[in-house]
């Protein structure tokens, strides 16, 4: 009882009641004081200590029916033998000892016992019942009658009202008079009703258990969202990365719809005017600023080792959303710059960053923006037109060799944007061998992408 008290505190809590640890303890104590042998007081001494807001005893009534039943003592439920004769008795204990030889009932042989003889089916056994059943994916409480008539379907409860049919026809074959079998059928089909109660009671239990999964899954993501990248395990770097799928289809649905109100325009107030001059000035024809281009993406990282976690979810971003861009050309660099580009067009976006990180190398390799950047002027400034929205992925620290400011000036003149991502707080920008704050006017944004959350965003902002 304890266990199961527990759990409906984490129902309680789960659907928003704010329930405290004190609370719950009082509420283990008034129950070991009151006991459970009476309904009524065991719930209003339940509600009593972990209820403080009447707009929460809604949700309280709701959950409670879920994880405890009718009678808490869990007596034996009364037989339905007490209301027939000693040789009535007799036969129908004969005909249902030889249905339960020679039926095959399958998993549904503990119920049919608890059908006749009224005895009760443990919880336990319910749960054993409904282990091997398809697993339930709905936890939204809309589902509760549904999922139940799922589980009553695929445990094939039809049988139970088949095996009493039979049980009825062979009692009437031996002789028993009417009476007694309508007081056999209306004993089994209310002990009927209390098993498929039994049943919806633990599919609420599995229902709410999974809903409290999904959120303790939600939270962890969350958590792993704010934190950052550097104190990443191995683990948690793998549910990112899986995380980062469904982070690029919600960006790809954000930018998909920006690009749609941008067809529609913003008003054009100098056009409407000059279109409108032959009506003395008065609009009759507005003329709107369409603004639906996709942009085009030139993505320039540093692939050393400090730079290694950030730089796959970058790229494993940006080619999730390249249905929203018109063409995307992607650098690497460490001590000199290279294009990988042809990576992810002969393989997956995972499986080409993996490629990436494993052919160049980073250890024992001294990075150098600015030389890399003077290769990029040199050999790919042809990439970068009036629609090029530059990103480069870095952290600025050069090992004090030439940071190529006259490089990263020519990119920017060419280019529509550039856009810086740091992955280190501003605070650090100043220290070491550190140029950020030298690039930093060069710039039209710069973005601190410490964690995924703030690299998302970032990848947001390109498509607004």
């Amino acid at each position: 009882m304890v266990s199961r008290i527990i759990e409906f505190i984490a129902a309680l809590r789960a659907a928003g009641v704010r329930v405290s640890v004190a609370e719950s303890t009082d509420a283990l104590r008034a129950i070991q004081q009151a006991g459970v042998g009476d309904k009524a007081f065991f719930r209003a001494a339940l509600q009593s200590t972990l209820i403080k807001d009447a707009q929460d005893i809604p949700t309280f009534q709701r959950l409670f029916p879920m994880y405890f039943t009718d009678d808490l003592a869990s007596p034996r439920a009364p037989g339905i033998q007490g209301s027939l004769s000693a040789s009535e008795q007799n036969l129908l204990q004969q005909v249902f000892q030889q249905m339960v030889e020679t039926m095959d009932m399958q998993q549904l042989a503990p119920l049919f016992p608890a059908l006749i003889g009224g005895e009760r089916v443990s919880d336990e056994q319910i749960a054993a019942l409904l282990t091997g059943l398809r697993p339930l994916n709905l936890s939204h409480p809309y589902y509760q009658n549904w999922l139940t008539q799922r589980a009553l379907r695929e445990l094939g409860f039809e049988q139970l009202d088949r095996a009493l049919q039979q049980l009825l026809e062979h009692l009437q074959a031996a002789g028993m008079d009417d009476a007694a079998l309508e007081t056999i059928a209306h004993a089994a089909g209310a002990n009927r009703r209390a098993l498929v109660g039994q049943v919806g009671q633990h599919v609420a239990r599995q229902r709410v258990a999974q809903a409290l999964a999904e959120q303790a899954q939600r939270d962890r993501l969350e958590e792993l969202l704010d934190k950052p990248f550097e104190r990443l395990n191995h683990q948690e770097t793998i549910n990112l990365r899986n995380e980062v799928t469904r982070l690029a289809a919600r960006l790809r649905s954000r930018a998909e719809l920006r690009r749609r109100r941008g067809k529609k325009g913003l008003l054009d107030a100098k056009a409407t005017i000059r279109s409108n001059l032959r009506f003395g000035g008065v609009p009759l024809r507005v003329r709107h600023r369409r603004r639906h281009l996709k942009p085009k993406l030139v993505v320039i990282c540093d692939v050393s080792t400090s730079m290694r976690a950030v730089v796959s979810f970058m790229l494993l971003l940006v080619y999730g959303l390249q249905d929203q861009v018109s063409r995307t050309r992607s650098f690497a660099f460490v001590a000199d710059l290279e294009e990988i580009s042809a990576d992810f067009v002969a393989a997956r976006p995972a499986h080409a960053v993996e490629q990436i990180l494993t052919r160049i190398p980073a250890r024992f390799v001294r990075t150098d923006l600015g030389q890399s950047l003077q290769t990029f002027v040199r050999d790919y400034l042809n990439c970068v037109d009036h629609r090029s929205t530059i990103i480069i992925l870095g952290d600025g620290r050069n090992n004090f060799y030439d940071p190529g400011l006259a490089a990263l000036k020519t990119i920017k003149d060419r280019a529509r944007r550039l856009i810086w991502f740091n992955p280190e707080p501003r605070n650090l920008w100043k220290s070491g061998d550190s140029d950020m704050l030298a690039y930093e006017p060069l710039c039209d944004a710069v973005h601190v992408v410490g964690n995924l959350r703030q690299l998302a965003d970032a990848v947001d902002s390109l498509f607004g």
